[in-house]
């Protein structure tokens, strides 16, 4: 009995899940995942010859300590199912992943496409608390000095 191709069992999970998707070709589905910290978590999910592969962008080069960034995603990695924290040539983190072939399931990409979307949301408050204080600092400070919302850094008053 032939196996189901991937594709096919990764449209239909993105289909029956409402899920923002776009191909970019044949073994590329490039998604947006809603979050709740981390409003958008945008990733691609990569069919190859022997492995299904996950990228998904968390946050870009840390500003401000970024050994400090470093150390806290690799203790997080412990705890990941089927990912883990990366970095790029550019030192953006990012979550990546993979799976043989013969794992891709309909539950198995809920499993890994969830473990992304709860890691990338709970850690983007704490990354940028480490990786950008200071720039959350100016941008608190621009804001109080010409009146403006602080409404979405509210999560981050207890840094200045």
């Amino acid at each position: 009995m032939a196996a189901i191709d991937p594709r096919i069992i990764i449209e239909e999970f993105l289909e029956s899940h409402d899920l923002e998707y776009e191909k970019k070709d044949f073994n590329t589905f490039l998604i947006t995942l809603p979050g709740e910290k981390k409003l958008q978590t945008h990733c691609a999910l990569v069919v190859g010859d022997h492995s299904l592969s996950i990228n998904a962008f968390v946050i870009r080069k840390p500003d401000d300590n970024e050994a400090g960034v470093h150390a806290w995603c690799m203790a997080k990695n412990a705890s990941l199912y089927g990912i883990a924290f990366a970095i790029n040539e550019l030192h953006d983190i990012f979550l990546v992943g993979r799976l043989p072939i013969s794992a891709v399931t309909d539950r198995e990409i809920d499993r890994l496409v969830g473990a992304v979307l709860q890691a990338s949301d709970s850690s983007f408050n704490p990354l940028l608390e480490i990786g950008f204080a200071n720039a959350i600092r100016r941008e608190w400070a621009w804001r109080v000095s010409r009146g403006e919302s602080l409404k979405n850094l509210d999560a981050f008053k207890h840094l200045v």
